[in-house]
């Protein structure tokens, strides 16, 4: 009995009732949008057919609609394991074959935006000039909507022989690298007065206090803005997809289901999108985590 109350008590003082708590709420919300929203279209089935109905009919149709408007979370499910364990891994079926073209995308721009956005934040931090210059067009670019530059990429991309991944992997560049920059300039600016100062003490070049002070301090700026990053990158490869009529990636499955009016997939698709971009997430954090304590930071 002192076992179960203790272990009763460390879940209510934890994370995982809380957690259980807020979802199990947004699961009845989502039932009951369901129903609300899936009814009128129920409502007049029933009417044309001129059939007689009960609650319980209506609550069962309203949550196993073929197209609904808000299908309802056991449809999605469904989906995603038809579309996932039922289906081969190459089938062009299966949301593992878009979602790595899609993750393809992602990886490559994640990977130029940040690059793109630490070499834009050294150049910075060490040149007055192109601080007051570049920092505020960095800023500016991202009040640009991604949907009204993306068409315009693919199109000028494509016009001089770039097509297929790399025009993607650019949106998603385009996207990932400005929290990359916001962040390493605020970690390479990090440094305290005093320690820039016994550097200077120490007669040591600039690209000795940047190797040795200013880098190690912005290594926890550089994950946490490259976790903002990762996630925003896939969502620029999603979009990158979109006006290129594409047949494959999620952003294919996304625009098929709303041509056909298959809210079911579209949801699927949403949600291999947001359960891709937690997995990307958590890898980043791991490598944050491994980072840090190899440099002797505590966690």
């Amino acid at each position: 009995m002192a076992l179960g109350s203790n272990l009763i008590t460390r879940l209510r003082e934890g994370r995982t009732v809380p957690v259980l708590t807020v979802l199990a709420a947004l699961v009845v919300l989502w039932y009951g949008f369901a129903i609300y929203l899936n009814a009128a279209w129920q409502l007049d089935l029933y009417a044309k057919a001129k059939s007689d109905w009960t609650v319980s009919d209506l609550v069962s149709d309203t949550l196993n609609q073929d197209r609904p408007v808000l299908p309802a979370a056991h449809q999605v499910f469904i989906e995603i394991w038809n579309t996932t364990v039922d289906k081969p891994i190459t089938s062009k079926r299966s949301l593992f074959y878009h979602g790595w073209i899609t993750l393809s995308a992602t990886l490559l721009g994640f990977a130029i935006g940040t690059g793109l956005g630490v070499t834009l934040a050294v150049f910075i931090i060490h040149n007055r000039a192109v601080d007051r210059s570049l920092m505020p067009w960095v800023v500016a670019s991202q009040t640009i909507p991604i949907l009204a530059i993306a068409p315009m990429i693919i199109v000028v991309l494509n016009a001089v022989g770039l097509s297929g991944l790399l025009p993607k992997a650019l949106i998603s560049a385009y996207l990932s690298f400005f929290p990359v920059v916001v962040g390493m300039v605020t970690g390479l600016r990090s440094p305290e007065t005093q320690l820039l100062d016994l550097m200077h003490t120490y007669n040591a070049s600039a690209w000795q206090t940047f190797w040795k002070l200013r880098w190690p301090s912005s290594v926890p700026y550089l994950f946490t803005s490259m976790k903002v990053a990762v996630a925003i990158s896939l969502v620029g490869a999603i979009v990158g997809e979109l006006p290129t009529g594409a047949v494959a990636g999620l952003g294919a499955r996304l625009l098929a289901g709303s041509y056909y009016g298959q809210t079911i997939q579209i949801w699927s698709a949403l949600f291999a999108a947001a359960a891709l971009a937690a997995v990307l997430v958590i890898l980043v954090g791991i490598a944050n985590r491994l980072v840090l304590r190899r440099m002797g930071m505590a966690q």
